[in-house]
């Protein structure tokens, strides 16, 4: 992006070192992955998206989700609910002590958690939505929401909600420029994301279909918007963050995959590092030449031993750079 277009960014009473950040993806930021986006540049990353019901019922599965440590520099939490009630009891409650901001999820658009009137659900319900918003800022922490631009593209309202969300005490607005019927396919509207920047007066990010620096830079012209969210191209190309914040990085991708094991099998069980390892390392692998061969072998890896074999061989090109 411009040099200019990259900048620290204020959210509440938080300084963000840069307005390049990096979604909460279902399965994958986790703890390490964060802390390996924030090393190379990004000004802001989530947890994975973490019910709120399942954290009322202290699901364990869902408390891993909520792990990070005082190395992380800013700790984001993105909650999903549909009850007012329960969502500021969660926010207040002790699971999310270490956490300086709740983003709430309106924009999931999967259909079991629309239809339980979760995620994307909530922007066809601004009473419900704007309640949610006011009793997680009774927290005292920084509140964001990340929502879509409406339900479908035939009636599109991303500033009509993003003025709602302000009103409410939405200290940041993040939104996805496709509707909830696209999913995670199309053109993002980004004309819908510029109604909404100069609609409201705290800070707007724009997601959505962003696959490159030229993407980026793009999204960031044609929206005004305060900064940009990177998805799934930050799994596969994690430099994204170095190139567009000019953040120096010497690490290859063998030992960004490499320190991501080690730091994995430090806070989590083997069962759940040799997922996201192989998860992570199939994203980064997507564009390399000759090591689809290979792909069989690292979805049968049994332990962390045969992984880092694998992972050896198909970044075998920059494993001494």
């Amino acid at each position: 992006m411009q040099t200019g277009d990259i900048r620290p960014i204020r959210v509440g009473g938080l300084l963000l070192p840069s307005n390049v950040l990096m979604a909460p993806l279902a399965g994958y930021t986790c703890y390490p992955f964060r802390m390996l986006a924030y090393e190379l540049g990004a000004g802001l990353c989530f947890t994975e998206m973490c019910s709120a019901n399942a954290l009322k019922y202290e699901d364990r599965a869902t408390n891993r989700l909520l792990t990070t440590t005082r190395d992380e520099p800013i700790r984001a939490v993105q909650l999903l609910g549909g009850s007012p009630a329960v969502m500021e009891r969660m926010a207040k409650s002790a699971f999310l002590a270490d956490f300086d901001i709740i983003d709430i999820n309106m924009g999931c658009p999967v259909p079991n958690v629309f239809k339980s009137g979760e995620g994307s659900a909530l922007m066809q319900d601004f009473k419900r939505a704007a309640a949610i918003i006011r009793g997680c800022k009774k927290s005292g922490k920084v509140v964001t929401v990340k929502c879509r631009i409406g339900i479908r593209e035939d009636e599109l309202f991303a500033a009509e909600f993003a003025r709602m969300c302000e009103d409410s005490g939405a200290d940041m607005i993040t939104i996805h420029g496709r509707s909830r019927s696209m999913m995670y396919d199309g053109e993002p509207h980004m004309e819908e994301i510029a109604h909404a920047k100069a609609a409201v007066s705290v800070p707007v990010i724009a997601n959505g279909g962003i696959f490159s620096v030229e993407d980026a830079v793009r999204m960031m012209a044609c929206t005004g918007a305060d900064g940009i969210m990177v998805a799934r191209y930050g799994l596969e190309n994690p430099f994204i963050f170095s190139e567009l914040t000019g953040k120096p990085s010497e690490k290859t991708a063998y030992r960004i995959l490499t320190d991501q094991l080690e730091l994995a099998a430090r806070y989590y069980d083997e069962t759940f590092t040799l997922g996201y390892m192989k998860k992570l390392a199939s994203y980064m692998m997507k564009k390399r030449k000759g090591t689809k061969r290979y792909k069989e072998r690292l979805y049968r890896s049994g332990s962390l031993g045969e992984l880092r074999e694998v992972i050896a061989l198909i970044f075998a090109d920059d494993k001494e750079a």
